[in-house]
């Protein structure tokens, strides 16, 4: 009996630093990944990067490497789907992300949306001594799109691109709040069904009621691909603690409206990524003529 407990002590050891160095592998590398989508209403095809859950890491020095795999991939226009920075230290991680927000912005047109980290310099702004302020003047002398609870249309694509800012009740742990009826238009009004409608929304649960509101594509992060990925179940938890999250990374579709839901690029709270490498996202949208 003690030699079985010896052999099972040894083989759940050997599992936990495999575990490890699959993590630290995963944290410090990222795959790019492609989708390709028709969609009706669009003028011409545009490739999108799609950049998700920095929180403050890099990939190879100032973002080097990141900065190179985006530049080969030549996209027209730059998605920030959120949590570029981390609550805790905004500052600290912001300019660590600087090099690389400055370069996409010098080169790209880059439109961004605030994931939870971001609100919540607006929702305990007596924490952060006017950095709210601040953060916004930062991407505005940059030239980035800080779109919260608005819109741009663009008119070579015939793309509308808005970014919803949920509450802090729809990122609460443990639970899953339902987003009431008219939610959506009470804080970007009603969808213009003539055009293309690209959705910044940072939490992928509401895929069903950004898709009734009227996006033809959403992009979306904040699962972090569910921490560990299992064969056949998929995403192990959320950020909010639910397990088996229903969306944790991927291309989604429901009555032809379309969801891509990356898997980030970075950790925090939980800083695990196992057989869940970072991820970035390169979306080819044609016309469907």
């Amino acid at each position: 009996m003690g030699r079985i407990l010896l052999i099972l002590g040894l083989v759940l050891i050997c599992l936990f630093v495999m575990v490890l160095i699959v993590s630290y592998h995963d944290i410090h590398r990222f795959v790019t990944v492609h989708y390709r989508i028709k969609m009706a209403n669009i003028k011409a095809p545009v490739r999108i990067c799609l950049i998700s859950d920095l929180h403050g890491c890099v990939h190879g020095e100032a973002n080097r490497d990141l900065i190179e795999a985006i530049d080969r991939e030549k996209p027209d226009l730059l998605v920030l789907a959120g949590d570029v920075i981390n609550g805790g230290e905004p500052r600290e991680t912001l300019e660590i992300e600087m090099p690389l927000l400055q370069h996409l912005a010098s080169h790209y047109p880059v439109y961004a949306g605030n994931g939870n980290h971001e609100s919540k310099l607006y929702w305990y702004p007596y924490r952060y001594n006017g950095f709210d302020r601040k953060f916004k003047e930062i991407y505005k002398d940059m030239g980035i799109r800080l779109l919260i609870d608005d819109s741009e249309y663009i008119e070579d694509y015939g793309i509308r691109i808005s970014s919803i800012e949920l509450g802090r009740e729809f990122y609460r742990r443990f639970y899953e709040r339902k987003m009431g009826e008219g939610y959506m238009e009470g804080k970007l009004g009603k969808a213009d069904l003539n055009v293309c409608n690209l959705l910044i929304a940072h939490n992928p649960r509401y895929f069903k009621e950004y898709a009734a509101w009227g996006a033809d594509l959403t992009l979306s992060g904040h699962v972090h691909g569910g921490v560990m990925r299992l064969p056949l179940l998929g995403g192990v938890i959320s950020p909010a603690f639910i397990l088996f999250p229903k969306y944790d990374g991927g291309e989604y579709d429901m009555n032809g409206k379309k969801m891509v839901l990356s898997r980030g690029l970075g950790v925090h709270t939980l800083p695990f990524r196992v057989f869940n490498p970072c991820e970035l996202v390169i979306i080819d949208l044609d016309t469907d003529q």
